[in-house]
């Protein structure tokens, strides 16, 4: 995935969810800023949910959510995500989570 352009705005949003990724400096956290968005969509409290969804245009979050990895989506925030963003509508199914691929 093409990298996402922040603005000053976003950064420092950014900056103050850098805590959802604890197992890495938030330094680094910032070096992909696509990672630590998904992981606020996954895990984030609804206030820092709604901070992402005022702060990054819908498309910017469909794309993430599209280009994710196996991974950074559980279940429940894969098929909230999809439908709150309106990748499917309603009635569908989601689409499958992203799986590994092992090959030899």
């Amino acid at each position: 995935m093409d990298g996402v352009n922040l603005s000053p705005e976003q950064q420092e949003l950014l900056e103050g969810l850098t805590h959802y990724i604890w197992w890495q400096p938030g330094e680094e956290s910032l070096r992909w800023p696509e990672r630590l968005i998904a992981q606020v969509m996954d895990i984030g409290d609804w206030d820092d949910e709604c901070a992402l969804e005022d702060a990054f245009a819908a498309a910017v979050l469909r794309r993430i959510l599209e280009h994710s990895e196996a991974g950074w989506f559980r279940p429940k925030s894969w098929s909230f995500w999809n439908y709150r963003l309106g990748v499917v509508p309603l009635e569908a199914e989601a689409p499958p989570m992203p799986t590994r691929c092992f090959r030899a």
